[in-house]
C-alpha cells in the first residue's frame, strides 16, 4: 500500500481506481518531464521506466519500479514535476488527476481527512529526519572546530 493511502477503505481506493484514466507508454516515451506543468500523479502498474533527471541525478538513471507514484503532489497541489522518467519497456499506469481528486475529496470528506492525516505524518517524519541530519552535519562541524567560540554579553 502507498503511503499516501494508507488507512483509506477498499470503498474510497475503488473510487479513486474508477476515477483514474489508464496510460499506457511506449519504450522511450516520456512518462513525465522535470519542469513540466503537473496535474497528475502518475502511479506505474506494469513495465520498467527510469528517472533519467532530477535532483541527484547526474550523468546516471535510476530504476522506477511497477508501484511507483510518480508527481503524487501533483495529484493535491499545482506544482511542477521535479525529474524526467522514461519508459524502459511498455509501461501500463493508471494517472490520477488532481480535478478527479480534488471532486471525490469533496464528496467523502473523511478522504480528504485521511489524506491530510497521512500528508501530516509524511512531512512530521520528513522533518525529524532533516533535524537529525543537521544535528549531525551541527556535530560535525563543532568537532572539527576544537575550541569553539563563546559570544560575549554586550554590556
Amino acid at each position: 500500500m502507498l503511503p499516501l493511502f494508507r488507512g483509506l477503505t477498499p470503498l474510497q481506493i475503488a473510487a479513486i481506481a474508477r476515477r483514474a484514466e489508464r496510460v499506457s507508454y511506449h519504450p522511450g516515451a516520456t512518462i513525465i518531464e522535470e519542469n513540466g506543468t503537473a496535474d497528475a500523479a502518475i502511479l506505474t502498474i506494469a513495465g520498467t521506466a527510469a528517472r533519467v533527471s532530477g535532483p541527484e541525478l547526474t550523468g546516471r538513471s535510476e530504476p522506477v519500479p511497477p508501484g511507483s507514484l510518480l508527481g503524487e503532489a501533483a495529484m493535491l497541489v499545482e506544482t511542477t514535476y521535479g525529474s524526467t522518467v522514461v519508459a524502459r519497456s511498455a509501461v501500463r499506469a493508471v494517472q490520477i488527476s488532481r480535478e478527479a481528486l480534488h471532486e471525490q475529496m469533496r464528496a467523502d470528506p473523511d478522504l480528504a481527512e485521511r489524506l491530510v492525516e497521512n500528508l501530516t505524518k509524511r512531512l512530521t517524519i520528513f522533518a525529524e529526519e532533516l533535524r537529525r541530519i543537521d544535528a549531525l552535519l551541527g556535530g560535525a562541524a563543532g568537532a572539527a572546530d576544537p575550541a569553539p567560540r563563546k559570544l560575549k554579553a554586550a554590556s
